[in-house]
Parts: structure tokens; sequence; C-alpha cells
């Protein structure tokens, strides 16, 4: 029932991420004329599809592939190259995105890196280029001890988490301010809730409710991939001998003695 009720839930994510990137790509092509790479405004408009399809959509992927109860088996060598060449893809659409909007305003005069919002997308990014980089070196490449990876293993999850909240409050804050701009002279403005702000603020909400649906997945216990050489309460239950009553048993892990992580 619960592998079950986890597919059912990566099926509903998986709408919802895609509809997060339609609606982006609906709304720049919609009402403000489509996508190019001239450096006009049509540059501008790749920036939210590729900084959503990328900080948002593909790192979430990448974060729950260790959800998957396939990878809860064997080494976990290929599943660190999924996660990494995920990571990987979202960081190259990431900088992609930041390349449009440096490009736009450079080719139109305007200052960058002045608004609230371009502070917290600029963080979000150097955070995430650490955290792939250390991700790489520590768990990915052979070299690291085991107890090295145990000791920035909580680090490594902690930032994961961060970088997911602080990629949708710089989406959140980054439609709010592409709001602004584009209905500050408008016959109808932001606060009369034009067709465009109503799609535009819905957007938002959708990132936000993926996001949160993300982030649930990630503290879920029951989806959590088991530690090599812990035994839960759950796998103690499933080791019992068949006809046998159930010995009650406390939710503090059992640790088995094992000196080598699975590679």
């Amino acid at each position: 029932m619960a592998v079950r009720w986890f597919y059912l839930s990566v099926l509903a994510l998986s709408s919802l991420g895609l509809m997060c990137i339609f609606f982006t790509v609906y709304w720049m092509q919609s009402w403000h004329g489509g996508f190019a790479w001239d450096g006009t405004i049509f540059t501008f408009n790749c920036h939210p599809v590729l900084m959503v399809t990328g900080m948002v959509v593909l790192y979430s992927a990448a974060s729950l592939v260790y959800r998957l109860p396939q990878s809860w088996v064997g080494s976990k060598l290929p599943w660190k190259i999924v996660h990494a060449a995920l990571q990987l893809m979202a960081f190259i659409l990431t900088v992609l995105g930041l390349v449009a909007v440096f490009k736009y305003h450079n080719h139109a005069n305007i200052a960058n890196l002045y608004s609230l919002h371009s502070w917290l997308g600029i963080t979000t990014v150097f955070l995430f280029a650490c955290q792939w980089f250390l991700g790489f070196a520590v768990f990915l490449l052979p070299w690291a001890s085991v107890w090295l990876r145990r000791l920035l293993k909580p680090v490594h999850v902690f930032f994961g988490a961060s970088i997911l909240s602080l990629a949708i409050a710089s989406v959140i804050s980054g439609i709010n301010e592409k709001l602004f701009f584009s209905l500050k002279n408008a016959t109808k403005p932001y606060s009369s809730l034009p067709g465009e702000a109503v799609f535009a603020n819905s957007t938002g909400m959708l990132v936000v409710v993926f996001g949160l649906v993300v982030l649930y997945i990630l503290q879920a216990s029951s989806w959590k991939r088991p530690e090599a050489g812990v035994v839960t309460e759950r796998q103690l239950l499933l080791q019992l001998v068949p006809g046998s009553q159930p010995v009650p048993v406390t939710y503090v892990p059992v640790t088995v003695g094992q000196p080598y992580e699975l590679w």
C-alpha cells in the first residue's frame, strides 16, 4: 500500500511539475510575445521558464531519486549518478536563465542585481553550485571515507531542502516583480486583477503547492532509503517467522556494525 501510494504521489507530482512549466511558458507566450535569444525583452522571457524548469522542477526530481523503492536495494552508485546528472541538468538550465536576464539587462542598459528578488535568486544559485560540487566530490567520487560522508550527509540534506525553499521564494518574488513592472502603466493595473495577474498568481500558487509536496515527500520517513546497517521497525516485523506473534519493538533503529557503505 505504501509503495502504491508513493507511485500515485509521484504521478500527481510529475503532473503538477509539468503544469508549472506549461503555465510559465503560456504566460510568457500569451502576454509577453514569446521567446528569442537576441538581447530583447523576448530573451528575458526565457528567464522565468528556465528557472522554473531547472531550479524547481528538475531540482526536485533529482532530490526525489533516493525515494524510489528501486533505489533501496543494491549499490547506490547508479542512483548517485542519476541524482548528480539531474542536478547538473538543473544547474545548466539555471545558469542559462541567469544569462538570459543579464543579457537583456545589459542590452537595455538596466542595472543588475538591485532588487530583493535578484539577491535571493543569486544566493540560491550560489548555494546550489556549492551543494553540487560538494556532493560530487564527497558522495560520488570514491576517495571520501565513510565517516566523512556520514558527517556531511546531514549538511547535504539540510541545504538540499533549503535550496528548494529558496528557489520557490525566488520564483514567487520574481512573478510578483514581473507583474508590478508589466502592469505598472497598463489600462488595468495589478490591483484590479486583470487576466494576466490572475494567471500569473495562479502559476505562483502552483509552484508553492508543488514545492510543499516535494518537501513533504523528502521529510516522510516511510519513503526514505533505509541506511546501510540499520534495521527499522518495519524490517524487523517483516523478518519474523510466519505464524509467530509480533514482537513489540521501539521506533529506535537497531544499528548493525557495518564498516563500509554499499557503493
